[in-house]
Protein backbone atom coordinates (compact mmCIF):
# COMPACT_ATOMS: atom_id res chain seq x y z
CA UNK A 1 0.00 0.00 0.00
CA UNK A 2 1.29 3.48 -0.91
CA UNK A 3 0.27 6.60 1.02
CA UNK A 4 0.04 9.77 -1.03
CA UNK A 5 -0.68 13.27 0.23
CA UNK A 6 -3.01 15.56 -1.63
CA UNK A 7 -2.06 19.23 -1.57
CA UNK A 8 -3.86 22.28 -2.86
CA UNK A 9 -1.49 25.00 -4.01
CA UNK A 10 -3.09 28.42 -4.56
CA UNK A 11 -1.12 30.93 -6.65
CA UNK A 12 -2.26 34.57 -6.66
CA UNK A 13 -0.85 37.98 -7.50
CA UNK A 14 0.73 39.96 -4.69
CA UNK A 15 -1.15 43.05 -3.50
CA UNK A 16 -0.43 45.98 -5.79
CA UNK A 17 0.41 43.78 -8.81
CA UNK A 18 -1.88 44.26 -11.78
CA UNK A 19 -4.33 41.38 -12.24
CA UNK A 20 -5.72 41.69 -15.80
CA UNK A 21 -8.00 38.66 -15.50
CA UNK A 22 -9.49 39.93 -12.24
CA UNK A 23 -9.95 43.43 -13.67
CA UNK A 24 -11.62 42.07 -16.81
CA UNK A 25 -13.94 39.90 -14.75
CA UNK A 26 -14.87 42.87 -12.56
CA UNK A 27 -15.75 44.91 -15.65
CA UNK A 28 -17.86 42.05 -17.00
CA UNK A 29 -19.73 41.62 -13.73
CA UNK A 30 -20.48 45.34 -13.54
CA UNK A 31 -21.66 45.32 -17.16
CA UNK A 32 -24.10 42.56 -16.17
CA UNK A 33 -25.50 44.73 -13.40
CA UNK A 34 -23.52 43.44 -10.42
CA UNK A 35 -22.57 46.94 -9.29
CA UNK A 36 -21.88 46.03 -5.65
CA UNK A 37 -18.80 43.93 -6.55
CA UNK A 38 -15.83 46.03 -5.38
CA UNK A 39 -12.90 43.86 -6.43
CA UNK A 40 -12.14 40.58 -8.19
CA UNK A 41 -8.77 38.88 -7.83
CA UNK A 42 -7.83 35.83 -9.87
CA UNK A 43 -5.93 32.83 -8.55
CA UNK A 44 -4.80 29.49 -9.91
CA UNK A 45 -5.31 26.28 -7.95
CA UNK A 46 -3.14 23.21 -8.41
CA UNK A 47 -4.13 19.91 -6.83
CA UNK A 48 -1.02 17.78 -6.38
CA UNK A 49 -1.13 14.14 -5.32
CA UNK A 50 2.33 13.05 -4.29
CA UNK A 51 4.56 11.20 -1.86
CA UNK A 52 6.53 14.43 -1.40
CA UNK A 53 6.37 16.27 1.91
CA UNK A 54 5.31 19.85 2.50
CA UNK A 55 8.86 21.21 2.21
CA UNK A 56 9.27 19.63 -1.22
CA UNK A 57 5.93 21.00 -2.40
CA UNK A 58 7.11 24.43 -1.27
CA UNK A 59 10.25 23.96 -3.36
CA UNK A 60 8.04 23.25 -6.39
CA UNK A 61 6.29 26.56 -5.77
CA UNK A 62 9.54 28.48 -5.51
CA UNK A 63 11.11 26.89 -8.58
CA UNK A 64 8.21 26.60 -11.00
CA UNK A 65 4.62 27.16 -9.92
CA UNK A 66 4.87 30.77 -8.65
CA UNK A 67 6.80 33.82 -9.78
CA UNK A 68 8.34 35.07 -6.51
CA UNK A 69 8.46 38.65 -7.77
CA UNK A 70 4.77 39.04 -8.55
CA UNK A 71 2.96 36.09 -6.98
CA UNK A 72 2.25 34.60 -3.58
CA UNK A 73 1.49 30.96 -2.92
CA UNK A 74 -0.39 29.10 -0.24
CA UNK A 75 -0.12 25.36 0.34
CA UNK A 76 -2.83 23.38 2.05
CA UNK A 77 -2.64 19.70 2.93
CA UNK A 78 -6.00 18.31 1.90
CA UNK A 79 -5.74 14.67 2.97
CA UNK A 80 -3.82 11.46 2.74
CA UNK A 81 -4.85 9.14 -0.03
CA UNK A 82 -4.25 5.39 0.25
CA UNK A 83 -3.75 3.33 -2.86
CA UNK A 84 -2.88 -0.30 -3.32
Amino acid sequence: MCINMIYEVRISYKPGVQDPEGESTLEGLRALGFEKVEEVRSAKLYVIKSDYDLQQIEEMCKRLLANPISQDYEIREVKQHSSR
